[in-house]
């Protein structure tokens, strides 16, 4: 009878064990994020590290990535709520404010702190200086977009009357620069990278200056969301935020060559000999963020870029477009 017990109690404790065999803990479904950046450029290395190494698996989330190509487009895929959050310049934001619209979108990640765009010439000029390109044309960007208030700002800064001393070409897309450019329209062109580099390489044009030492600190490209999707998926943000930062860092802390070879097959058109030189270039004049705070002196000076350009129908208080919360818990 002992026996009879013992083995029924054995049994018992056996299927009690047994009870979970074969239904393993089932992983958190990941958080769906739909980022739009501005452009596809080497210029936002520590987002394509982020991506790339997993860090926004790491919080939870999975992004999913489309390209604007414009702060004009990128802000109208946040406001029609066909993005969640979106990479884009600074002005994007503040013309929206300026607008009076209720739930217009917040800062709340600043991702670089530099133009990202050079000025490209068709011969070489090792002695450039920005009074050659008096009596020259340019190709430029869109009206009212930042590369364009950048290079009408640094023109400015040097002296230069635009429309008399130089000529800037807007009415050419974004995208059709470069060919624009190799097709004789233009002395010179602005282009962020890889674009810059490869007019370089194949012999159609040479790097003669950065508009992004040119102008010094602003707050070129940042993270944006509604005020309403913050308020109600502050976790998000907060998960999104710390994966930037987590980019961030590890840009801050590897070599050129060791960025190149972890966003890679972000760029599968560009070698790694090239893309190697572009990010060495952009850490040579620090073109990214250490971290993910809002540089409020940044804020100051790209309004008086913009208003300089004639594009700012008035100044926004720093605290009404700029959520700094978010970027301080993760450094905590």
């Amino acid at each position: 009878m002992k026996k009879m017990i013992c083995s029924a109690t054995a049994g018992l404790l056996a299927l009690s064990l047994c009870a979970g065999c074969g239904t393993e803990t089932e992983p958190e479904a990941l958080q769906p994020v739909r980022l739009n950046e501005v452009v596809h450029s080497v210029f936002y290395a520590p987002q394509y590290v982020a991506l790339e190494k997993g860090f926004f698996e790491e919080e939870g989330l999975e992004v999913s990535v489309a390209v604007g190509n414009g702060a004009d487009k990128s802000m109208t895929a946040l406001l029609s709520d066909a993005a969640d959050i979106a990479l884009l310049g600074t002005e994007a934001g503040l013309y929206v404010y300026n607008e009076g619209k209720e739930d217009y979108p917040k800062a709340f990640i600043q991702l670089t702190q530099r133009a990202g765009n050079f000025l490209v010439s068709r011969e070489e000029e090792p002695d450039f200086k920005w009074a050659d390109l008096k009596g020259k044309s340019i190709i430029g960007g869109r009206l009212g977009g930042m590369p364009e208030l950048v290079l009408e700002y640094v023109l400015k800064e040097n002296g230069l009357t635009i429309g008399e001393d130089v000529e800037i070409i807007n009415n050419i897309d974004f995208s059709s620069t470069a060919g624009a450019f190799t097709g004789d329209v233009g002395d010179y062109t602005v282009e962020f990278e890889p674009v810059a580099t490869t007019l370089e390489q194949s012999g159609s044009g040479h790097i003669v200056a950065s508009l992004g030492e040119a102008s010094g600190f602003v707050p070129y490209t940042v993270y944006m969301a509604r005020d309403d999707f913050m308020e109600n998926h502050p976790e998000t943000i907060e998960a999104f935020t710390r994966a930037i930062y987590k980019g961030q860092l590890w840009v801050k802390e590897h070599t050129s060559a060791e960025i190149a070879e972890a966003i890679l097959p972000q760029f599968p058109d560009t070698d790694l000999e090239t893309l190697t030189t572009i990010i060495e270039r952009y850490k040579a004049q620090d073109s990214w963020k250490e971290d993910p705070t809002f540089s409020k002196d940044g804020f100051t000076l790209i309004q008086d870029i913009m208003e300089k350009g004639g594009e700012l129908t008035g100044r926004v208080p720093y605290e009404d477009l700029v959520r700094t919360d978010f970027a301080e818990k993760v450094m905590q």
